[in-house]
């Protein structure tokens, strides 16, 4: 089983930009300082629409993935993250070739 990435399409509330956008570089920090299985780990906001974000994540493999969403940081920037979303996120997951 190779490399996994993810996409992740996150839509923010009108106002709650700069909220997101702090809590988002917490959990930045946390996921590259914390996972090893992690090799790249950024967020990006749409230049079409500024309340549209994508994450961008590259995996060593599945276990590292799961290991992320089982992080203690990753469950703690939930309740952080949460009141900013205007939509639940919209994930697409790839195959590294």
């Amino acid at each position: 089983m190779g490399a996994v990435g993810i996409i992740a399409t996150l839509t923010v509330v009108e106002g709650k930009n700069a909220d997101f956008e702090a809590a988002f570089s917490e959990l930045m920090a946390a996921v590259r300082a914390n996972e090893p299985g992690n090799e790249f780990y950024s967020v990006f906001q749409s230049k079409e629409n500024p309340q549209q974000y994508k994450v961008l994540e590259r995996y060593v493999d599945q276990a590292a993935l799961d290991a992320h969403g089982k992080s203690d940081h990753f469950r703690a920037s939930g309740p952080k993250l949460a009141p900013c979303m205007a939509a639940a996120p919209v994930i697409e997951q790839l195959d590294g070739i």
